[in-house]
């Protein structure tokens, strides 16, 4: 395999790596440096103790802690371990300390590799506001509003107010969905401001925010980038990834349906020229949101994607391979002209979670799990039958990727692969995807930012479709997991072949669906008697006292589970008679937290 000329100090293939993540990425990443000769380590939870991705590893080292601070963020505990263990590079997959400059820093300093950009490049990029400055600096298309130091919030109101309602908080050091609030006018800004400043500290240690200009009927455009330490950056096409759910992408596809072909390619020149001018290595996106013809710089992501399977499958590429290689000082294998786009591809992202309206993480054990097969189909997973789900991590299992010739073909494998997918023990979304998919507005390619919401009538329509069996595919016979293969008979650079192995096989059924809030017991119109924790979590915010009169919709506590912040409502009318639990209370489901007697009560 031609790989181009090696060029620099690091000319050596990796050794040793150490992936410093779980899930589905650290056994996506453990495949192909495996496939490269590379001997594996992970590292483990006492909650992933048996996790798949311990099983793949060549070794596994245990971390101290299940909270995410005694584990996988945990910087001091992973660099000993490297050390110990004789690593030559890290890779810290997505989320965790994959953007966490510092950490980068610590692992060049201590003499290993870091699969990613240098600690310069992500620090530049970690913080939104000064990426928002450095970006406007290159010439790339900003969106109007405040990216100041100037934090304080009578500032932030008259800048919202200058820029004009609605506007988006955003913390500045955030990523991942979190620390972010819609603000539609003055009198929710200073709550709206409060919960993000609190998201953001408790996530990323860091309370400052961002406002900008939120538009309203956006498409989410990421273009996937790659630079080498030599002076090359390419991108390789673009991803629309606009149906998300609190900010956090459920579909994502490539290329992006719709667009003009010098729209791609003016998208494509702003992404290079905007890694290109931090001095990028490595893989990273540049995502913007595009409305009305127009796009505007959104952030960089300085790692790999979640959703970077749907690149791979139209380009032919691995990108994990490509990120082993530049880290090990090579140059990249190919120049813009050969980077061919072939196809379609998309992808679902399974995660366990309730159904409507509420859509809380699901914890639990995994009694059966069977992911489904085809040639048309990828499965990159993280869990399988007997794993726990633990409520000290995000809740994604696994995605479901289709690849096809045509966007119709493509959407119409990966509803038939959601109808396959069997899952019991806990709750899932895979009809709730599928349902998305089947409606006409996603045929149709009327995409969104804000697609669930205006399309909400639509998929609860599509949803009850696929319960009832009138949408269900023809059963395809599959029993045992083989493995996939994408875009056969196409000449690639690097391999395609990837392997589910036996560890993934398993059988049966579940469902699930969607909104933001949570509201406490009582059914609709009658008197709430009682508020009780819906999952595990740590209470954050106390909103009421005993005695106190409140409205249906009114916000009571707020308590943060499994990475996320999540607001309990009042269902109904009330007066509260007392409240069972204080801040930072860690509470179990079922926990009484508040009591209530009806409004009209003597």
């Amino acid at each position: 395999m031609d790989t181009g000329h090696c060029i620099g100090t690091q000319q050596t293939m990796i050794k040793r790596l150490l992936v410093i993540n779980r899930g589905e990425i650290a056994c996506r990443i453990l495949r192909t440096a495996q496939a490269l000769g590379i001997d594996c380590a992970a590292v483990y939870s006492p909650a992933d103790r048996n996790a798949l991705h311990t099983l793949l590893a060549d070794r596994a080292f245990a971390l101290r802690g299940n909270a995410a601070s005694d584990s996988y963020l945990d910087q001091q505990q992973i660099l000993a371990i490297a050390a110990d263990w004789g690593a030559d590079a890290i890779h810290p997959g997505y989320g965790f300390l994959s953007e966490n400059s510092d950490f980068a820093r610590a692992v060049e300093n201590a003499g290993i590799r870091f699969v990613g950009p240098g600690a310069d490049a992500i620090a530049a990029m970690g913080s939104k506001a000064r990426a928002k400055q450095l970006m406007a600096e290159a010439g790339v298309p900003m969106l109007p509003g405040y990216h100041g130091d100037a934090q304080d919030v009578t500032l932030l109101r008259e800048a919202a107010q200058k820029v004009g309602y609605p506007v988006l908080l955003k913390a500045v050091s955030g990523g991942g969905g979190r620390g972010l609030r819609v603000v539609n006018a003055d009198a929710e800004f200073d709550e709206a401001l409060a919960a993000v400043q609190r998201e953001s500290q408790a996530a990323f240690g860091d309370q400052r925010v961002l406002l900008e200009k939120y538009l309203t009927q956006a498409r989410h455009v990421e273009i996937q980038v790659f630079a080498d330490d030599h002076d090359n950056c390419v991108h390789l096409h673009e991803r629309d990834c606009s149906v998300q759910r609190r900010h956090q992408k459920l579909i994502e596809e490539a290329p992006a349906p719709g667009l003009a072909e010098h729209t791609r390619e003016a998208m494509g020149a702003a992404a290079v020229r905007a890694a290109t001018s931090i001095g990028y290595s490595g893989a990273g996106t540049v995502e913007f949101l595009y409305q009305g013809g127009e796009f505007y710089f959104l952030e960089m992501n300085t790692r790999l994607q979640v959703e970077h399977p749907v690149t791979e499958c139209i380009t032919g590429l691995d990108l994990v391979e490509w990120q082993l290689r530049v880290a090990s000082g090579e140059t990249l294998p190919l120049t813009q002209a050969d980077i061919a786009r072939r196809g379609w591809a998309i992808e679902a992202r399974i995660n366990a979670e309730s159904g409507a309206p509420d859509f809380l993480p699901s914890t639990g054990l995994i009694t059966a799990l069977v992911w489904p097969q085809g040639e048309a189909l990828r499965v990159d997973a993280g869990f399988r039958s007997g794993d726990r789900v633990s409520v000290f991590y995000d809740s994604m299992l696994g995605k479901l990727i289709a690849s096809a010739p045509t966007r119709a073909e493509a959407i119409e494998e990966l509803s038939q692969a959601l109808a396959q997918l069997r899952i019991t023990g806990i709750s899932h979304n895979a009809d709730f995807l599928g349902a998305v998919l089947d409606t006409s507005a996603f045929r149709a390619a009327e995409l969104h930012t804000g697609f669930l919401t205006q399309h909400e009538d639509a998929i609860a329509v599509a949803l009850r479709r696929r319960r009832s069996g009138a949408a269900a595919p023809h059963d395809s016979g599959w029993a045992a997991l083989a493995g996939w293969r994408q875009n056969q008979g196409q000449s690639n650079t690097f391999s395609q072949q990837y392997h589910l192995r036996p560890l993934y096989a398993g059988a049966a059924a579940s469902a699930a669906t969607d909104i933001n809030t949570l509201t406490g017991t009582g059914a609709q119109g009658q008197a709430q008697q009682a508020l009780k924790a819906p999952l595990p979590g740590r209470i954050i915010k106390i909103h009421v006292a005993a005695g106190d009169s409140v409205v249906a919709g009114q916000p009571l506590l707020v308590m943060e589970a499994m990475k996320m912040e999540h607001t309990l409502k009042a269902s109904a009318d009330a007066s509260i008679e007392a409240v069972h639990c204080d801040t930072d209370d860690m509470v179990q489901p079922d926990q009484l937290l508040m009591a209530f007697v009806a409004s009209d009560a003597p």
